[in-house]
């Protein structure tokens, strides 16, 4: 199962909003063939495993496949008929499809035909694969992740905003490895402002691009005499803004007319807001976004309860200094119940860093201090 997750990986990116998904085909206890699924619209892992094969299997072979088989007719036929035709005898598979109307039926269907089914074999790991598909199945929308790179004491930037690097190249490399996966990058228009990023994944393989957003709900990355790359860039067809009607029309006419696209949702103030921001995504079926900061951005995400995933690097750096710059703001803590936890907590070693990534479960009542909030990152 180890193995048909690396061979899942190597649609990472590519198989929105369908799963990644890979299946090995054994026969007398040694793997003969590899399949995974590469693209939407496409044949299934399973389907190309028995392709990769090239023949009818030996009589006991097994498969090994990372996400329950598919017993539905939608852009393919179903896999657990291809498995049943084929005389696979024993099937072995990770996880359950997520979807309720789905789940255990293609395990039902595969027994009816004769095949022996094992279930839950690296379960968590195998679901932990489609972190952004799960979601989107289960919530009807995208998962909303954030990263940062953090100092053991939770700090982003020092007092004067030096931030260039906290983190090793191992960690960056790892943050470049999901934005990968995830079909949109955030930032707001200080980040951008700021640093000018160019918001792409980039890796030995290259330079991709995903739907790449800036929230700016007064539209001030565009009053700038050198606008910022990502709006003239050979990706900036793929920049999308996302602001408030208290931006202008006139700007939106000038970023729209530079070929970037625009997103006007309705505020009663500059900020954007969230919940219509996730309604956007799912019309346009962009199943997943990676916020990557700034500080703003992050705190009124996690102040709205809109945050669903985080990822932390954190590196052994320490500040100890109250003035050094954190990332989340905004919010009064004043016990212990009261804290936002993460749940589902996954550790990974890049090189001197520590990356801890999970689920953000939301105790029943969040404090906001948005006096101080807004004092301290709006200058109000």
């Amino acid at each position: 199962m180890r193995r048909a997750l690396e061979v899942a990986r190597r649609g990472w990116g590519e198989t929105h909003p369908n799963p990644l998904v890979g299946a090995l085909i054994v026969e007398d206890g040694e793997v003969v063939a590899e399949g995974y699924h590469a693209k939407a619209g496409e044949a299934h892992a399973e389907v190309n495993a028995l392709a990769a094969l090239g023949r009818k299997p030996k009589p006991g072979a097994m498969l090994y496949v990372t996400l329950e088989p598919c017993c539905t007719h939608g852009r393919t036929p179903p896999c657990t008929d291809a498995i049943v035709d084929a005389g696979i005898t024993r099937v072995v598979v990770g996880t359950t499809d997520p979807n309720p109307a789905h789940a255990g039926k293609g395990f039902d269907v595969l027994r009816a035909g004769g095949v022996e089914v094992e279930t839950g074999v690296l379960a968590a790991d195998c679901t932990d694969l489609n972190l952004i598909f799960n979601h989107w199945i289960a919530k009807g929308g995208p998962l909303f992740a954030a990263k940062s790179g953090v100092t053991l004491d939770g700090k982003v930037a020092t007092r004067t905003g030096d931030s260039k690097w906290i983190t090793g190249e191992k960690s960056r490399a790892d943050g470049h490895r999901w934005r990968r996966l995830f079909p949109a990058i955030a930032v707001g228009a200080g980040t951008v402002r700021a640093d000018n990023p160019r918001l792409t994944a980039r890796s030995a393989g290259g330079e991709w691009c995903p739907w790449r957003f800036v929230f700016d709900g007064l539209l001030r990355t565009v009053t700038d005499k050198a606008l910022p790359s990502v709006y003239t860039d050979e990706f900036h067809e793929r920049t999308i803004v996302v602001t408030t009607p208290h931006g202008g029309l006139g700007y939106v006419r000038k970023l729209n007319a530079l070929g970037v696209k625009t997103w006007v949702l309705p505020a009663q103030s500059p900020k954007v807001n969230f919940q219509d921001f996730r309604k956007r995504c799912a019309v346009e079926g962009i199943t997943g976004v990676f916020f990557e900061g700034g500080a703003q951005l992050l705190s009124e995400l996690l102040q709205a309860r809109e945050l669903d995933y985080l990822f932390t690097y954190h590196a052994p750096v320490l500040f100890a200094d109250d003035k050094g710059k954190s990332i989340l703001r905004g919010l009064r803590t004043e016990t212990l119940g009261e804290a936002i936890r993460l749940e589902q907590v996954r550790h990974e070693i890049h090189g001197d860093d520590s990356l801890m990534r999970g689920f953000v479960k939301y105790p029943a009542k969040i404090n906001v201090d948005e006096a101080t909030f807004n004092r301290k990152l709006y200058g109000e």
